[in-house]
């Protein structure tokens, strides 16, 4: 349903699309997630495929960075980066605590994104971001802050308590060496896009950014109407931006996803 919305929106054949990137944490597939969407949407049987599996959350991010160098490889080409998370999977049934936070955190979700690297001589897409950089972070230090475990023979998310602190702390590096190389401070941002990880990380991002009160809009209603989508989140938010129609040509945003490693993803993307 999200490729073929996402498809209509912008009237590609999905015999046009040239490559295809897509993302999971949540489960392994063989035939690969991929192959069975080519099949499932009678998709060109040529296309070129990549399956990123286990990333976390963080992971449309990581995704992005693939999808992107794909298409940079074939100006012209359609690609479709798609993230698909079935969080409910790996939900415990037992009396703990932290099990009842988990399973009432995560969500399930799909989403697609067009990608197209412009030709030389072509004229600039119309409403689309372009994707100008990216710079990530991983903090080995707490690498076991996020990760599945095995609960009684099957997977299960372990969030430590500590996450937000630790996202919050750490968050700035990342967005400040991206900012940095292009000459801009986080006053210049008019648009985030943010992994909604939970109510807690959402305030020490904010918090630790020094963002304004409605900066994280999106995040935070993704997050209140469908739970923690793991790597589908942040084109949710891009969807929810993208229909309340505020973007201007020349803005400029920053994507921020955030998952196990401990690790931050960040992008930097202009209208």
């Amino acid at each position: 349903q999200a490729i073929e919305s996402v498809l209509v929106r912008r009237n590609v054949p999905i015999a046009d699309v040239d490559f295809l990137v897509c993302v999971s944490s949540t489960g392994f597939l063989c035939p690969s997630i991929s192959a069975l969407l080519t099949r499932s949407l009678c998709m060109p049987n040529n296309m070129r495929r990549v399956d990123i599996v286990g990333m976390g959350c963080n992971a449309a991010v990581n995704g992005l960075q693939s999808a992107t160098a794909m298409a940079t490889a074939r100006p012209g080409r359609y690609g479709l980066l798609v993230c698909l998370e079935v969080c409910s999977a790996a939900y415990a049934r037992n009396r703990k605590m932290s099990t009842a936070v988990v399973n009432s955190l995560f969500g399930d979700g799909g989403g697609a994104l067009l990608i197209q690297a412009s030709r030389p001589d072509s004229a600039a897409a119309d409403t689309a971001p372009a994707v100008l950089d990216f710079e990530p972070f991983i903090l080995t230090d707490a690498i076991d802050a996020m990760k599945f475990e095995l609960e009684d023979g099957r997977l299960s998310f372990f969030l430590d308590k500590n996450i937000p602190h630790v996202i919050g702390q750490h968050v700035a590096i990342p967005v400040d060496r991206l900012l940095a190389r292009h000459g801009l401070d986080t006053k210049a941002i008019r648009h985030w896009l943010v992994h909604s990880g939970g109510k807690k990380v959402i305030d020490a991002i904010e918090r630790h950014l020094s963002l304004p009160a409605d900066a994280l809009r999106h995040t935070r209603a993704v997050l209140r109407d469908y739970g923690n989508l793991s790597s589908a989140s942040v084109l949710f938010a891009l969807e929810r931006l993208t229909r309340e129609g505020v973007a201007r040509k020349g803005d400029i945003g920053v994507v921020i996803g955030m998952g196990p490693g401990t690790s931050i993803e960040t992008a930097l993307i202009r209208w």
